[in-house]
């Protein structure tokens, strides 16, 4: 299948997909591509998440106002404009396989949402990311305010949408938001592979257990039963045996 804002690719178990709209900007064909594309993961069992130029200048704000303008004012007609990008976002952290976002260059307002929603996050020196919504008169609805406070707190997450002024890349990674920084693009997308294809050889149950207790942010004692529940269903005296060689 073709896809106009995206572009997937396959190396053995690790898929790569990369934002190829102009400066990975989102509009309204590139929402619906997004669950369609995930599709055809197959039997992948990690994924990289890239841009091209630069990760992403955001929402297409100009390619999307003709489908937003007319819902203003109607709560029902704009939240189901905006289901429509929940979903697309929702998806990544849906996936039973762990995400690697590989940030070079800007990541703005909706590309920061969508990164928030990853598993793992990893830029190059160059990266800049903002959630500069605010400044446009709109508050942050992607789930940018509602992910990023389990990532860098919330006084750290209101810094970054009150002001919507930008951070480097250092910042991100002392906030927390990036956990490695490297020193290049070419730095970056190498690290990437190999944190994926380290990730794919592991035992995918497993994987995707852990990434369900993180994803689900259940209160504790809940968090604690399904973490066993799910032991109990998926762990195997197999596995267990080659865990203890």
């Amino acid at each position: 299948m073709t896809f106009q804002n995206v572009n997937l690719t396959h190396a053995g178990e690790v898929a790569t997909l990369t934002l190829t709209s102009k400066k990975g900007s989102m509009g309204p064909t590139f929402w619906p591509e997004i669950p369609r594309v995930l599709t055809e993961l197959g039997g992948a069992r990690a994924l990289i998440l890239r841009g091209q130029d630069l990760f992403s200048a955001g929402l297409d704000v100009r390619a999307s106002a003709p489908v937003i303008a007319p819902t203003l004012g109607d709560p029902g007609a704009f939240a189901a404009v905006v289901a429509e990008m929940h979903d697309a976002i929702d998806a990544f952290a849906a996936l039973p396989i762990p995400v690697i976002a590989a940030v070079h260059g800007w990541c703005i307002g909706a590309g920061l949402e969508l990164i928030s929603a990853c598993d793992i996050r990893v830029a190059s020196a160059d990266a800049r990311f903002s959630l500069p919504e605010v400044k446009l008169g709109i508050t942050a609805d992607l789930g940018g305010l509602q992910r990023l406070p389990h990532l860098i707190g919330t006084g750290r997450t209101a810094h970054l949408a009150l002001t919507g002024d930008p951070i480097d890349a250092q910042t991100a990674e002392r906030w927390g938001l990036i956990t490695e920084l490297l020193p290049s693009t070419d730095a970056l997308f190498e690290r990437a592979n190999a944190l994926a294809t380290g990730l794919a050889a592991l035992p995918p149950r497993a994987v995707e257990g852990t990434k369900r207790t993180l994803q689900d942010r259940l209160p504790h004692a809940q968090s604690l039963d399904q973490a066993v529940r799910w032991n109990a269903q998926h762990m195997t005296a197999d596995g267990l045996a080659q865990a203890l060689k």
